[in-house]
């Protein structure tokens, strides 16, 4: 009896820290109120809606952050990014919709904020939609355009992201093709990326990387965002009250949001997050019509597809899951799905002949069902290497298959990689003496489905 009294009192007394850790994380947000004296809202559905707004705020940046994360020049008070995040009912799935800052939109009569003229409703760019008037209306700019009501707003500048992403301990990304921005200072090679605050700032804020614009940029954002929750839910961040609260303070500090999120919201969506895993989360972005719809004094801007947009919206309202494989064991089967690195081309694509160029009997064999293992199109038929021992493993490849050459490469960590003209769409492999094990690699994931919407377990490095 007394073992068991001390051990309740023990119980007991961790929840009383563990509760007094995280009471008063609200107190340092920078409090707005984007709600006040809005009339005719969208009727409220199922679940909990954020909007998560991203500003290119930067005045408590130092000097040398500013020139090592090129962040130089006068800020535009603009929205950066905009994302819609739907969290279920059952707190057990986070749907996250980007919307183009570029997006057209119809904004309604205002006030403008800077100014005090009145505006008659008119049409304007998204992200333009902070800069009249603020978060207010900001958020009454998408009720609108999607028909969701907000129940919460979230802001958060260059400064505050940098610091969420350094308490945590840095993110993981992967990367299929090299990535450099001149803009932003991007440059990161093919393969798997640790990045601190402002390597992660750079990386969701290029848009200079391919022909993709802000298309491809918002596609990043969400596979961050992916790795973020991986990170949190994985390290134990929300299973330690100290830490939790030292990683939320360090976030909300900077950050803005409305006066209904607190400590209170803030406990919930971490106690529902601690069933979370990367499969949890689901990505889309706004179904798009014409990315360069022309409007006059406005420039070129990104038209939604309105009745494809409309059907992603209702399926948010009524808190239906937006990508395909979304059944109950989707978290058990996420296990069974293929992992590796990120390649540009698909393994199954590349046709390999493997060659043994050691003395060791059995490696061309070990090598060829290694590499078929992984998904790679081998011969089966592994042959023996002419001339001297070679000891760096080698990919030879017709230069009009680097690509391909490169996913080969990524699956022989140290491979050497030579072009040889007219070798033809068949890569060689000469299995070298310092040949250990094939990583395995995998495509990257394509969206699906009637939202194109891909889960975070299908974007995480593996």
């Amino acid at each position: 009896m007394r073992m068991a009294t001390t051990l309740s009192v023990l119980v007991l007394g961790a929840g009383g820290i563990g509760h007094a850790l995280v009471t008063g994380l609200d107190t340092g947000i920078d409090r707005v109120d984007p709600f006040k004296d809005m009339k005719n809202r969208p009727q409220g559905g199922h679940g909990m809606n954020v909007l998560v707004v991203g500003t290119d705020g930067r005045d408590n940046l130092t000097r040398q952050q500013r020139k090592a994360y090129r962040l130089g020049g006068a800020p535009c008070r603009c929205t950066d990014t905009v994302m819609l995040v739907h969290i279920s009912d059952d707190r057990e799935r986070a749907s996250v919709v980007s919307l183009p800052r570029d997006s057209y939109a119809e904004m309604p009569a205002h006030v403008d904020t800077n100014t005090g003229k009145r505006h008659e409703a008119h049409p304007v760019k998204l992200n333009a939609a902070y800069a009249e008037g603020g978060p207010g209306l900001t958020v009454r700019t998408v009720e609108n355009m999607t028909g969701i009501k907000i129940d919460h707003y979230l802001e958060v500048d260059f400064t505050s992201f940098m610091k969420t992403v350094d308490a945590v301990g840095g993110v993981e990304i992967c990367t299929a093709r090299p990535m450099k921005d001149k803009y932003t200072g991007l440059d990161l090679a093919a393969g798997p990326h640790q990045l601190n605050g402002g390597q992660a700032l750079q990386y969701v804020r290029s848009r200079h990387v391919d022909g993709a614009a802000d298309i491809g940029r918002m596609q990043r954002q969400q596979r961050f965002l992916a790795a973020l929750i991986d990170r949190v839910t994985s390290s134990g961040v929300l299973l330690n009250p100290v830490r939790f609260r030292e990683v939320s303070m360090t976030m909300l500090g900077s950050v803005r949001a409305d006066q209904g999120f607190g400590t209170g919201e803030l406990l919930g969506l971490a106690r529902a997050m601690r069933g979370f895993d990367p499969a949890s989360s689901e990505f889309v972005s706004v179904p798009l019509g014409d990315v360069s719809f022309p409007v006059k004094g406005i420039g070129s801007t990104v038209k939604w597809d309105a009745p494809k947009a409309q059907k992603l919206f209702q399926a948010l309202r009524e808190d239906r899951p937006l990508a395909p494989h979304r059944p109950a064991g989707a978290k058990a089967e996420a296990k069974d799905r293929p992992r590796g690195t990120v390649v540009d081309v698909a393994p199954k694509t590349i046709r390999v002949q493997v060659y043994n160029g050691t003395r060791t009997d059995g490696l061309g064999r070990k090598v060829d069902d290694a590499l078929r293992a992984t998904g790679f199109d081998t011969t089966r038929a592994p042959r023996t290497g002419e001339g001297p021992e070679v000891r760096r493993t080698l990919v030879e490849y017709d230069p009009r298959w680097d690509r391909s050459a490169k996913s080969l490469a990524a699956a022989l960590p140290g491979a050497e990689l030579r072009p040889v003209k007219g070798r033809g769409r068949t890569l060689r492999v000469v299995a070298g003496l310092d040949y250990k094990s094939v990583t395995p690699v995998r495509p990257e994931e394509k969206p699906t489905g009637a939202f194109e919407a891909v889960t975070g377990d299908r974007v995480v490095c593996s």
